[in-house]
């Protein structure tokens, strides 16, 4: 098959210049990740205490950040390792397409981390000390998600990596500093999530599966080859409705829990276009699907629990 050059990618996936090479530099999409799991932690902590916005909104921030530098690092090793070029599809390309220096994104990922940390700094003044043991793990996981020696978004551990930290932690931690406690049903209301973000790194893994596998990583997609990686994507997003179908019978989420399902649509054109196979660019709308039904889940999952706070429900 004929590589595109730099001008045909640039060109299929509308990529403008000016201030959108930095916009596409955050990658924008990815990051609802950072904000459904602030959201729905926070929106559970409602329905038993009071909400402190100014905790939420540094909470939120803090997230969306580490988030970003997290792209950013991304960017800037896949770059270094080669594994990046101006042929390359996907979310990235501000480095090999758009031509930012790479010191540069490395430099605004660290400045990002940096105010990351200052916003945690005040979150621990406000509540607890260990919460900051916890977020500088959570960054140095972060960083190590494809930066050091043994980068883990090349193994089969990216989507349980970036599951439990972007998703359970992430939530737990949101619900703590509102409430100063840690629940049973909050890490179990985090597995539904959490496997939703799992899955957008996976659609990323399936997208990029044969450029990978020639790079040498060892993600899932490539362990599970494409028909197994659809699969596994497929369950899922089973699993994550199952939950919290589960979850309203046995109380732990109330009935307003399953509008969720108004975002099944999105993960079926998800598996539909994963399964068409074709080339890395025509399964971007794909992985795109697969985004919009953690940022749909996660957003009516928050909604649910608000609703229940001004209108309770029981079966």
């Amino acid at each position: 098959m004929q590589q595109m050059n730099k001008k045909d990618i640039q060109t299929a996936l509308n990529e403008r210049k000016g201030w959108q090479v930095w916009w596409r530099l955050l990658r924008p999409h990815t990051l609802t990740a950072a904000f459904v799991p602030v959201f729905v932690g926070t929106a559970y902590a409602g329905i038993e205490e009071s909400v402190d916005f100014t905790l939420f909104f540094a909470m939120l921030l803090a997230s969306i950040l580490i988030q970003a530098a997290t792209n950013m690092f991304n960017e800037y090793y896949d770059y270094v390792r080669g594994l990046d070029t101006e042929h390359s599809i996907g979310i990235g390309g501000a480095i090999v397409r758009d031509g930012i220096p790479p010191k540069k994104v490395l430099q605004l990922a660290l400045s990002f981390f940096a105010v990351a940390i200052l916003l945690g700094v005040y979150i621990c003044i406000v509540t607890n000390w260990w919460i900051a043991v916890i977020g500088l793990i959570s960054m140095a996981f972060g960083y190590l998600y494809t930066g050091g020696p043994y980068p883990i978004a090349y193994t089969p551990f990216g989507e349980i990596v970036s599951g439990l930290f972007m998703g359970t932690v992430i939530i737990g931690i949101s619900y703590y500093i509102q409430t100063l406690q840690i629940t049973g049903n909050i890490i179990y209301i985090s597995i539904p999530v959490a496997l939703l973000i799992g899955a957008i790194l996976l659609a990323n893994n399936i997208r990029d599966l044969d450029g990978d596998k020639e790079s040498g990583r060892k993600t899932i997609a490539i362990l599970l080859d494409h028909n197994g990686a659809v699969a596994f994507l497929t369950t899922l997003f089973l699993s994550a409705y199952a939950l919290v179908f589960i979850y309203t019978l046995i109380d732990i989420l109330p009935i307003w829990s399953l509008i969720v399902l108004f975002s099944v649509p999105k993960a079926a054109k998800a598996v539909k276009g994963f399964k068409q196979k074709g080339s890395p660019l025509q399964m971007l709308p794909a992985m795109k699907f697969t985004a919009q039904t953690n940022t749909i889940f996660g957003f009516l999952l928050g909604i649910s629990l608000l609703l229940q706070l001004f209108i309770p429900v029981q079966w």
